[in-house]
């Protein structure tokens, strides 16, 4: 029999602490790689599993946890829950469109660049609109 990965263990481990998680993951549709990435980027202690925990166990939870103290590490996954939050309703199509565009910009300046690091001579070769001295 296959054995899980330890993370995913504790993944299943932290779903049945809370089962309005559970409640909710079914209801919404959602899948479960979904709550395993936030799960795995955020931490168990990160304050977007709040609604999720018992009653009993935030009372618990919050006692143990100082409020007046914020650490660093919570400063941070509340910025990427905000990356996350915003990246969810995000078109991928449109990104990659985007994307494209900013690709094909990128190419014109760097040949603009090579052209203008060129002697002098290679360019007028080039460009179709140089007047010659007769």
């Amino acid at each position: 029999m296959n054995q899980l990965h330890p993370s995913v263990a504790a993944f299943k481990s932290f779903v049945n602490r809370h089962p309005k998680l559970l409640k909710e993951i079914r209801k919404s549709g959602r899948g479960w790689q979904e709550y395993y990435e936030k799960w795995a980027i955020l931490d168990e202690d990160d304050p977007f599993w709040e609604e999720f925990k018992a009653d009993s166990e935030t009372s618990n939870h919050k006692e143990k946890k100082p409020d007046n103290k914020k650490s660093k590490k919570s400063d941070h996954s509340d910025i990427i829950r905000q990356i996350m939050e915003y990246t969810q309703n995000l078109d991928p199509e449109k990104v990659q469109g985007q994307v494209e565009q900013l690709s094909k910009a990128i190419a014109v300046v760097q040949e603009m660049i090579g052209d203008m690091k060129k002697p002098a001579g290679e360019q007028t070769r080039r460009d179709p609109f140089s007047f010659r001295k007769d």
